[in-house]
C-alpha cells in the first residue's frame, strides 16, 4: 500500500512534464498526451492534463489556436507564452536540485 505518496509525487510532476512537452513544439492535446505518454513512468490521461492545459492558458503561461483538423472537429494548439517559459525554467531549476540532493542522500544510504 502506498499511502497516497505516488499520487502525490506524481502530481507535482505532472505540470513540469506538460511544460516540457510544449516547450519546443506546440501540441494539440492528444497529440500531447502522446508525446508525455511515450516516456516510461509518465501515464497521463486526459482528465488529468486537459483541466492543466485550462488552468495554464487562464494563468497566462500558454497560448491557444484552433486549427481546422483533417479528421473530425477542429483541434486546439496549445503553446508556451514568454511566462510560460519563465515558469518552465524556475521549475526545472528546482526540480534539477531537489533530484540532484535525492539522489546525494539516496547514494548515502546506499553504503
Amino acid at each position: 500500500m502506498d499511502h497516497g505518496w505516488t499520487t502525490q509525487l506524481r502530481k507535482g510532476l505532472v505540470e513540469l512534464a506538460v511544460l516540457a512537452a510544449l516547450r519546443r513544439h506546440e501540441a494539440y492535446g492528444y497529440q500531447l498526451l502522446q508525446r508525455i505518454n511515450a516516456r516510461p513512468g509518465l501515464n497521463l490521461n486526459e482528465a488529468t492534463v486537459y483541466p492543466l492545459l485550462a488552468r495554464l492558458t487562464r494563468e497566462g503561461c500558454l497560448t491557444t489556436r484552433t486549427a481546422d483538423s483533417p479528421q473530425g472537429p477542429p483541434r486546439r494548439y496549445y503553446q508556451l507564452t514568454e511566462a510560460g517559459i519563465e515558469r518552465y525554467e524556475k521549475m526545472l531549476r528546482m526540480w534539477r536540485a531537489a533530484s540532484g540532493s535525492l539522489e546525494q542522500l539516496i547514494g548515502e544510504a546506499s553504503k
